[in-house]
């Protein structure tokens, strides 16, 4: 039964959106690919049929958008045909991705909660702090992102600390925002409850509200980790990183490597997929461990 559920609700689901978007993706790579095709076909005076001209198209060194095939040959090679420690090997851009991530995930989600944390139990910084928190994250983070790295190169701080700030100015938004939400959300009769045992504040705090707030500081981590990511890959364009995500979307960008481009952003989806992955697990071990059942 359960068998039938998984596969009627979900792999049924997943398979067809993710074949539509396979086709979706081949017949754009077509339509774009073809206006440069068709110009190569003009300039060497060849003439051919419909199917060998769409081979040709969805076969060009460096298209305009890269067909699946090519996005997944080059994911391949570049994966598992080539040594970890090659500046050219995906794994090893992807960790020095991972790196800045881990730290700047880390770095913001302490200072997510240690914010949250303030505003819950002070109504001042509710009222100072929250405001500029939500203004903070409408400004763009590649404008950011440059002023931070010049600043610290000022003071010689380079290399994996500011992708870290970076990533931590966004990850900690998501973490506060889930922090305060959760240490709220015990009701007015559990608190009641607690007054009327006669518990102090603290024990009030770390009895009720943080039990209560677990489950949304990991749906915040969800978020956070993505985010973190993210500010991790931007970080690298501005610092002229050698290794990276950012940097093999950088370099492909600089020399037209339009399918390196796309490998790129399938490993940084992988790996995004992959943390978020991990936060559920930590977090269906920590639900379990407080007691909680699955649904």
């Amino acid at each position: 039964m359960e068998k039938e559920q998984f596969f009627k609700h979900k792999f049924v689901p997943v398979t067809t959106i993710v074949l539509a978007i396979l086709l979706l993706w081949y017949a754009f790579a077509i339509i774009l690919n073809t206006p440069f095709q068709r110009d190569l076909d003009r300039r060497a005076n060849v003439t051919s049929g419909a199917l060998e001209f769409i081979g040709r198209t969805l076969a060009q060194p460096k298209p305009i958008l890269p067909a699946p095939h090519q996005v997944a040959q080059n994911v391949f090679e570049n994966t598992f045909l080539r040594p970890p420690t090659s500046n050219r090997s995906l794994v090893y851009n992807a960790w020095v991705t991972l790196s800045s991530t881990a730290v700047g995930f880390a770095f913001g989600t302490v200072l997510g909660i240690l914010i949250a944390v303030g505003i819950v139990h002070l109504v001042a910084l509710d009222r100072s702090l929250m405001p500029w928190i939500i203004a903070s994250q409408t400004v763009p983070i590649l404008a950011i992102a440059p002023m931070v790295i010049v600043v610290l190169a000022a003071v010689n701080i380079t290399g994996l600390i500011p992708k870290a700030l970076i990533s931590t100015y966004l990850s900690f938004f998501p973490v506060a925002v889930g922090m305060v939400k959760g240490l709220r959300s015990p009701e007015v009769m559990h608190l009641d409850l607690m007054r009327t045992y006669n518990a102090s504040a603290t024990q009030t705090f770390w009895k009720l509200r943080v039990p209560a707030s677990i489950p949304f500081l990991f749906t915040s981590m969800k978020v956070a980790i993505a985010a973190s990511l993210v500010g991790a890959i931007v970080a690298e364009l501005p610092t002229g990183a050698v290794a990276g995500i950012g940097a093999k979307l950088l370099a492909g960008s600089y020399y037209s490597q339009t399918i390196d481009i796309w490998a790129a952003l399938v490993a940084g989806s992988i790996l995004a997929a992959a943390l978020v992955a991990i936060v559920s697990i930590v977090a269906r071990i920590v639900d379990r461990s407080m007691g909680g059942r699955t649904a």
